[in-house]
């Protein structure tokens, strides 16, 4: 779970390991995007907002999957899940023989 503001690390993508802060979350698409990461050109055409229009370089986003939390608020969440989810691997025959049964 990534929220807005937190630093990211890109881990697949033209941008590898690039790192940059998030801006933005589409939560339908499953997308972030990251200041920095990502930039394409894309072509305006001339508007109220825009009068000349021409070609402007914009961030676009990329999937959750491809970036890693290095900074932020759920940073130290992700750490402290981490550290207590491992367990050791017990099969039927190793329990028998640590509880004293045959």
């Amino acid at each position: 779970m990534v929220k807005v503001g937190d630093k990211v690390k890109v881990l697949a993508g033209k941008d590898k390991g690039k790192e940059g802060t998030i801006t933005s979350i589409l939560k339908k698409k499953n997308r972030v995007v990251v200041s920095g990461v990502n930039v394409v050109k894309k072509h305006v055409k001339p508007s109220a907002y825009n009068e000349n229009g021409g070609i402007v370089e914009v961030e676009a986003s990329i999937h959750v999957s491809n970036v890693k939390v290095v900074e932020g608020k759920t940073a130290a969440k992700a750490e402290k899940t981490e550290k207590t989810t491992k367990t050791a691997k017990t099969t039927k025959k190793t329990t028998k023989k640590e509880s004293g049964e045959k």
